[in-house]
């Protein structure tokens, strides 16, 4: 079996990994503050009916993936930035503290790990730098991956090398010469044929979304690992042939191969990511020097 496996190469090599209620736990509150900013978007920007706003909030997000892709939907226009610095940009963050235990984690283990998420850019940097996870990443897939303005998608010299997934390793190769060239005109190709519209967000659980997001990374899914607590998120990552695990829960959900309390349960839990580092570990963990890039 050994043998099989060396041939075949790693079990693991990517680990993908939503943010918000992940990273750090629902109780801190910040997803219940993201809710109320929302609300008052509606109520304040929108001039929704005050009546109607919790209930169509939640009926949106539940619909669309986000409250604001069902806003989109529904045909409201508002400018993205705007509605992202309104909702996040008020988040109590101050509550999250660094987190040293699952940054050690995290640098121990030796396959790539990229963050997948549907908050935008600011937000994600944000989150990062109050955990201390600056350098824990290779690439951030958020927002605006996924949703770039259309003179960007038409325009794809914007996404030169440094907007690119990349830093996170000590040899970024992959994202150089042919494979970077090949990557960057399939992305282009992808956006110009329409995942980037003006009235439709492409964001999770989508299907099309998270298969996006496995080719801008550039994974082979089936040796992907995919961590979120949404388990609507896991049953499409599932479907799009990712292995899953269901953070926050410790009961599996539809589509989840693992279930973990908290994600510091990682090692204890899935201990096989750590199974084929060998004696590579050392030039595969990230320096503590390098930040994460967002490709946006």
């Amino acid at each position: 079996m050994d043998a099989a496996r060396r041939a075949n190469g790693p079990k693991y090599e990517c680990l993908l990994f939503d943010m918000d209620d992940t990273l750090y736990p629902l109780s801190l509150g910040l997803n219940m503050a993201c809710r109320k900013n929302i609300e008052e978007f509606m109520l304040h920007q929108l001039h929704i009916e005050e009546s109607e706003v919790p209930r169509l909030c939640l009926e949106l997000y539940r619909e669309h993936g986000t409250t604001m892709a069902g806003l989109k939907a529904l045909g409201y226009e508002f400018d993205n930035d705007e509605f992202h610095a309104f909702v996040h940009g008020r988040l109590p963050y101050e509550t999250l503290k660094p987190d040293p235990v699952l940054r050690n984690i995290l640098l121990s283990v030796p396959q790539r790990k990229i963050i997948f998420t549907n908050a935008d850019k600011a937000h994600a940097a944000e989150v990062l730098k109050r955990m201390g996870f600056e350098d824990c990443f290779e690439g951030v897939i958020c927002f605006e991956t996924l949703n770039p303005p259309l003179e960007i998608a038409n325009n794809m010299d914007a996404l030169d090398n440094d907007a690119m997934i990349a830093g996170g390793e000590p040899e970024p190769s992959d994202f150089d010469g042919a494979t970077a060239t090949g990557n960057k005109n399939k992305i282009k190709n992808d956006l110009v044929n329409g995942i980037s519209s003006k009235s439709r967000i492409l964001c999770k659980p989508s299907l099309e979304a998270i298969e996006a997001a496995i080719q801008i990374a550039n994974v082979d899914p089936r040796k992907t690992i995919f961590f979120d607590d949404s388990a609507r998120n896991i049953a499409s990552g599932k479907a799009a042939g990712l292995h899953t695990v269901i953070v926050g829960s410790s009961v599996l959900v539809p589509g989840a191969d693992h279930a973990l309390r908290s994600i510091h349960n990682i090692k204890e839990a899935i201990p096989e990511i750590w199974e084929d580092e060998g004696e590579e570990m050392e030039q595969v963990i990230q320096p503590t020097t390098v930040e994460t890039m967002i490709l946006a």
